[in-house]
C-alpha cells in the first residue's frame, strides 16, 4: 500500500488554502533523489489575496499594535522556534541536503535574531529637532512601510527568513513571504509557530512557487521587496521594483577572497579555508571560494588543503557524523559539475576532488566531491563566477599590494577573510578590501548584532544588526507652528 506524501498548503490571512488552481509541486530530498513532500502551488491571484490580507492586517490591527506587544509576540515566537529546533532542523536538512550539525544550530540562531529585534520593537525613537525659529516645534518619527515582500533562497531558508522577518516585524510591517520552490517546507512549518505565538491573522503570509510567483509579488503593490538569491534574478527584481518606484534590499552572490599571509597560524588558516568553502557544501553566499595564499607558504597550504578535502566525510545529512551533505537540488548539482569541467578546460588543476562523489550511501544523492583547484589565474571563470558549491580556487600572491589587487578584481564584494598575526597588516587589509563583511583570523562567523550586506554586484542594503531596521522604516517629519504670527501667503517661511 502506498503512503501519501505529507502535503503543505499556503498560509494566507491566518488560513491554510490550496492554490487557486489546485496545483502542487514536489519537495525533493537531495539525499535520496525522491519526493518526500508536496507543496501547494500559488497562482498570481493567490499572491494578490496574500497582499490584501497583509494590508488588511496592517490597516486594522498591526499598525495599531504597540511596540511592546510586537516585542512580546516575537519573544514568544523565538521560544517556540528554539524549542522546536530539532524537528525544524531535520525538516530543513531533508529539504535542502544541509547537514543536521548546521541546520539545528541555525534554528537556534534564528531564534536569537527574533529576540534581538524584539528588543527594538518598542524603542524606535524619533528626534526633536531644534530649528532657527524658536516658535516652531519640530520632530521626526520612524514609521513602518506597510506590507513588504520577503523572497528567500534555498540554501538557508530559516536563517535567511530571520534576517528579513525579524526586523520587518519589529518595525511594524506585515509581510508576504515567497520561499524558494526548491525548499519551502520549513517556511510553511514555521508559520504554525507564528500561529501558536498568537500573531494576528494576515501579519505573516506565505505563497510558494517559482518565478511567476515572485514576479506577481513584486508587481502586486507592496511597499518594499527584500530578496536573497542570484545577481541575475536580483537585476530583474530591481528593474521591476524601479518601474513601481519601490525600494529593494538585495543580498546577492559573492566570489569572496580568503587571504592567507605567511605569518598566519597556518593550521587555523587551513581550517578556516575548509570552513569557508566546504561548510554547507559551499552553498553559501559568503563562501571563501578564492583562496589567496602568499607564495612562500603556497605549496604547504595547498598540500594541507588537498589532504583535508579528501578526508571530508560525505553522507546522510541527518547523520551527525557527516561533514558535508549534498547539492541542494539537481539543477544546482549539474551547474556545479559544469563549472568544474570548464575550470579544467581553462587549465586549472584539480588536486582534490573534481567530480560527482561516488561510494556507499551516495548512490542516489546529489553529491559533489570537495574540490580544490591549483594553477588558477584570477581572470579564469572559476575565479570570477560564483559556483555555489564545494569548489575552491587557490591563487598565489607575493605581497599585500598584489593580494589586494587580486581580491578586488571581481564584480562581487560580499565578504573577505584575512589571516595574519600582524595587527597593522590586518588593519591595512580590512581598509583596502572592497567587501561588506571582512573577517580576520576567522571565517563564516555571524552575530545577530552585526550588519551584513555587499558592495558592488553583491547587492545593497543591510540585514542583521541595528541597521537592518532602516530597511523597513521610513522617516516622517512633523513641524508645529505655535506662534501667533500672520504670514505672507506668497513667501515660504524659513
Amino acid at each position: 500500500m502506498s503512503t501519501a506524501l505529507p502535503h503543505h498548503r499556503l498560509f494566507i490571512g491566518g488560513e491554510w488554502p490550496e492554490g487557486a488552481a489546485g496545483r502542487r509541486f514536489d519537495a525533493v530530498n537531495p539525499y535520496t533523489g525522491r519526493a518526500w513532500a508536496t507543496v501547494a502551488q500559488a497562482e498570481p491571484g493567490d499572491v494578490q489575496r496574500a497582499i490584501a490580507a497583509a494590508q488588511q492586517a496592517f490597516d486594522q490591527v498591526w499598525s495599531r499594535t504597540s511596540g511592546y506587544e510586537r516585542s512580546r509576540l516575537m519573544l514568544k515566537l523565538a521560544d517556540l522556534l528554539q524549542a522546536d529546533a530539532e524537528r525544524m532542523g531535520r525538516l530543513e536538512s531533508t529539504d535542502n541536503g544541509k547537514i543536521i550539525r548546521e541546520t539545528q544550530p541555525q534554528m537556534v540562531f534564528a531564534a536569537r535574531q527574533y529576540r534581538f529585534f524584539a528588543g527594538y520593537a518598542d524603542k524606535l525613537w524619533g528626534l526633536q529637532i531644534p530649528l532657527d525659529q524658536r516658535d516652531v516645534f519640530d520632530y521626526t518619527t520612524r514609521v513602518p512601510l506597510g506590507v513588504v515582500g520577503l523572497v528567500t533562497a534555498w540554501n538557508s531558508p530559516m536563517g535567511l527568513l530571520a534576517n528579513k522577518l525579524a526586523p520587518a516585524l519589529a518595525a511594524g510591517n506585515c509581510v508576504v513571504i515567497k520561499p524558494s520552490e526548491h525548499a519551502s517546507v520549513t517556511t510553511l512549518e514555521f508559520c504554525r509557530l507564528v500561529e501558536a505565538a498568537g500573531f494576528p491573522p494576515g501579519v505573516v503570509n506565505v505563497v510558494c512557487g517559482a518565478a511567476e510567483v515572485g514576479r506577481a509579488l513584486v508587481d502586486g503593490g507592496i511597499a518594499r521587496i527584500s530578496f536573497t538569491g542570484s545577481p541575475a534574478v536580483g537585476r530583474e527584481i530591481a528593474a521591476a521594483a524601479g518601474r513601481r518606484l519601490i525600494p529593494v534590499t538585495l543580498e546577492l552572490g559573492g566570489k569572496s577572497p580568503n587571504i592567507v599571509f605567511d605569518d598566519a597560524d597556518l593550521e587555523r588558516a587551513t581550517v578556516g579555508a575548509l570552513a569557508g568553502i566546504f561548510g554547507a557544501s559551499g552553498q553559501t553566499c559568503v563562501a571563501g571560494s578564492r583562496l589567496l595564499v602568499q607564495r612562500s607558504v603556497h605549496d604547504r597550504v595547498l598540500q594541507a588543503l588537498a589532504e583535508r578535502a579528501r578526508a571530508v566525510r560525505l553522507g546522510d545529512p541527518l547523520d551527525p557524523a557527516t561533514d558535508m551533505g549534498t547539492a541542494a537540488n539537481e539543477p544546482q548539482f549539474r551547474r556545479i559539475l559544469g563549472c568544474i569541467e570548464r575550470a579544467r578546460a581553462e587549465g586549472a588543476r584539480a588536486v582534490a576532488g573534481g567530480g560527482a562523489a561516488r561510494g556507499p550511501g551516495l548512490e542516489n544523492g546529489f553529491f559533489v566531491e570537495p574540490t580544490v583547484f591549483a594553477d588558477v589565474r584570477n581572470e579564469m571563470e572559476i575565479a570570477q563566477e560564483e559556483v555555489f558549491g564545494p569548489v575552491l580556487a587557490v591563487i598565489p600572491f607575493d605581497d599585500e599590494d598584489e593580494a589586494v589587487r587580486i581580491a578586488n578584481a571581481s564584480r562581487y564584494g560580499l565578504a573577505a577573510g584575512v589571516w595574519t598575526q600582524s595587527l597593522p597588516r590586518a588593519l591595512r587589509m580590512t581598509r583596502a578590501l572592497q567587501a561588506g563583511q571582512v573577517w580576520v583570523n576567522t571565517y563564516r562567523a555571524l552575530a545577530a548584532q552585526t550588519p551584513f550586506g555587499g558592495f558592488k554586484e553583491s547587492g545593497f542594503g543591510r540585514e542583521k544588526g541595528e541597521q537592518a531596521l532602516d530597511e523597513y522604516l521610513q522617516t516622517k517629519n512633523v513641524m508645529i507652528d505655535f506662534s501667533n504670527d500672520r504670514r505672507d501667503p506668497f513667501a515660504m517661511r524659513t
